[in-house]
């Protein structure tokens, strides 16, 4: 733990360094909510602009019999699988480190509410659409991501990464 406690002190130093233009304006914790899931973002479109052109030279991906996965579904596995442990343990670590819950209940509300947060990406990506075809996709796309982020940062404050005072509170014991 001792590398994880320093890495964790050193990213904290460097986004708390950025933080003082913005002190007035906004929580240090959103702050560096806003730091860790931004750069995670970027992160993920990295990699998966890399898996999708470079390594899987956007094709199909054979897997059993007549199973494939499309290049498209391929690189966001492969984006997943590396900022989603990522953003959980910049979350448990630097964004939410008060939080005194077990990291399995941590990490097993974090799985839900990911998995929440695909499931609404998808509707909410059909909704626009279906509703709102004159919108360029892009365009609703970000659009839907600044609502999963909202939605995001309060369910994880509020639920994944709170503290169990916090839930006896809620329970009036």
């Amino acid at each position: 733990m001792p590398l994880l406690s320093k890495a964790r002190h050193i990213v904290i130093a460097f986004i708390d360094f950025f933080y003082k233009p913005f002190a007035r304006f906004i929580p240090l914790q959103t702050f560096r909510y806003l730091a860790c899931g931004g750069s995670n973002t970027v992160l993920n479109w990295l990699v998966y602009s890399i898996s999708f052109n470079i390594v899987l030279n956007q094709q199909s991906t054979h897997i059993i019999d007549d199973i494939f996965i499309t290049a498209h579904v391929g690189a966001y596995i492969i984006a997943f699988c590396i900022t989603f442990p990522l953003g959980f343990i910049l979350s448990r670590y630097v964004v939410f480190p008060e939080s005194n819950l077990h990291g399995r209940k941590q990490f097993f509300r974090y799985v839900l509410t990911t998995a929440t947060f695909i499931l609404l990406t998808y509707v909410l990506i059909k909704l626009f659409a279906i509703m709102l075809p004159m919108v360029r996709a892009d365009i609703s796309y970000i659009f839907i991501m600044v609502i999963t982020a909202v939605l995001s940062y309060l369910s994880q404050r509020f639920y994944t990464f709170k503290s169990d005072e916090d839930e006896s509170d809620a329970l009036g014991e």
